[in-house]
């Protein structure tokens, strides 16, 4: 079992009357690499700041091994911080960067060499020790300033949006690189995002945030297949938002049709928000599926093609590798493992064009609609197929 390292307890900030982080209760395990992701605005950065002694919450405590440390300076906690902009010294070559805090606290000249020289060998940097900084690449200039936050052999390396400046490709081989160190030294990442495919190619654990408030803790994987609200879903990748009813356990109803789903727990005719991933769905004949609808719009994304689909007004986002052309007629199918129902929440109805209730919606239960629906069963056909 992984040890506590950190505990956030009731945690409160406010600038002015504007409350930037609202009663945050949180911990990180030693060895962790944990995310706190969400969109701009949303108190990750705040925490992080927190975390690291910048400022002072205006509530609640921080905990370091157990003990209180919200009066405890900056530079007394065993953190260090890598922002953004590495702030890099120009006129200092990369040994004297990473060198830089061991020589402030007057280390000898046997130990600062022996820990430089480990550290630029852990961050594959090694040889570059005479380069002036100006002369690396910004992947380059992120592993010197990683390793000079390292080099005074922190317990936690908090990470305030490093990637930000990188290009594509060098965030992409940084974000593999950034793990790897992680793993190597054996110490608590706190890396802040908004950047889901970072949060979820690295993290061990992500922490989903929006306006001042966790939204969702899981691994990677949880918080993709299993979102907690609308706003999770929409945040972590492509997702259609439908309304529907629960009509028992394993068994939702939207656009006027049954499906079989593999939840439960719900109150019997709850209304539930329904998410289906775009890549989860499969296209087949109009005679075969279990809605059918027009292809409005088609985008070659390289991998797949986003295939937009109007189900009588009603546009879904299906990802697939086949091209279909505009105007095509198609139908799709839906496996209970691919809908994933959540409770409704403060959220339901904000995102996308599928996630609220409307007249057009209610024209789904329209017999006349769909007439094959016109006599319905008790029960739901297989996968979800129509009602007769």
């Amino acid at each position: 079992m992984s040890k506590e390292l950190i505990r956030l307890v009731n945690c409160q900030m406010a600038f002015d009357d504007e409350i930037v982080l609202d009663d945050i209760n949180l911990y990180f395990n030693d060895k962790e690499f944990l995310t706190l992701l969400g969109p701009s605005g949303c108190g990750k950065t705040t925490t992080l700041r927190i975390i690291g002694g910048f400022i002072k919450p205006t509530g609640g405590d921080v905990l370091f091994d157990g003990v209180r440390i919200n009066d405890v300076p900056p530079h007394k906690r065993k953190v260090n911080t890598v922002f953004q902009k590495y702030a890099l010294f120009p006129h200092l070559d990369v040994y004297e960067n990473v060198a830089f805090g061991l020589r402030l606290a007057k280390l000898s000249e046997e130990e600062i060499d022996e820990r430089v020289t480990e550290m630029l060998e852990i961050v594959s940097l090694k040889g570059f020790e005479n380069r002036k900084v100006s002369q690396l690449s910004g992947g380059q200039q992120q592993r010197v300033a990683i390793a000079r936050a390292l080099v005074n052999r922190p317990k936690v390396l908090l990470l305030d949006e490093p990637l930000g400046a990188l290009d594509l490709r060098l965030r992409k081989d940084m974000q593999n690189e950034l793990k790897r160190i992680q793993q190597a030294m054996g110490i608590t990442f706190i890396y802040v995002t908004h950047d889901q495919e970072e949060a979820l190619s690295m993290s061990d654990t992500v922490v989903v945030m929006d306006k001042g408030r966790i939204q969702q803790i899981g691994t990677p994987e949880d918080i993709y297949n299993e979102p907690k609200n609308a706003f999770v879903a929409d945040f972590i990748g492509e997702s259609n938002i439908l309304d529907g009813i629960m009509l028992e356990d394993r068994l939702v109803k939207f656009f006027g049709r049954k499906f079989k789903c593999v939840d439960f727990g719900f109150e019997k005719n709850e209304p539930v928000d329904v998410v289906i991933r775009p890549e989860d769905i499969d296209i087949v004949a109009p005679d075969d599926g279990h809605l059918c609808g027009t292809v409005t719009s088609v985008t070659f994304k390289g991998v797949h093609y986003d295939t937009i689909v109007d189900f009588k007004g009603f546009k879904w986002l299906i990802q697939t590798t086949d091209f279909y052309e505009v105007g095509s007629y198609i139908g799709i199918r839906l496996e209970p493992e691919d809908i994933h129902i959540m409770h409704k929440s403060e959220y339901s109805g904000m995102f996308g064009d599928y996630s609220s209730y409307s007249a057009e919606y209610d024209e789904m239960d329209d017999p006349d609609l769909y007439p094959e629906d016109a006599e319905e069963s008790e029960e739901a056909s297989e996968g979800g197929e129509d009602e007769e």
